[in-house]
């Protein structure tokens, strides 16, 4: 897993390239996390170049926007085909993100 953030107005954009296992999971936790200290509450998480991603990372989303949400930002996921669009749909993911 490759991950390239940039910034953007009050916007961090995220772009996540190959899969998303639990070691990844916990590597991009960290990252997140990280910025959400710096006062970070705004996410565009783009997995347009993932293609998996398993419950850990999953979580890690899940947990990642429940962070923004309390801090009065939240997390967009863009770019989510294939597989990895599908698991949104199957676990009903989708309805607790903005999908681009």
């Amino acid at each position: 897993m490759k991950t390239e953030v940039n910034f953007k107005e009050d916007q961090v954009y995220v772009a996540v390239e190959g899969s998303i296992f639990v070691e990844d999971a916990a590597i991009l936790r960290e990252q997140l996390i990280n910025l959400i200290e710096k006062k970070h509450i705004k996410f565009v998480i783009n997995l347009a170049k993932v293609d998996f991603i398993d419950s850990s990372g999953l979580g890690v989303l899940v947990g990642i926007q429940k962070r923004a949400l309390e801090r009065g930002g939240g997390v967009i996921i863009a770019g989510a085909t294939g597989v990895v669009k599908e698991l949104f749909q199957v676990s009903r993911l989708y309805k607790a993100f903005e999908m681009q």
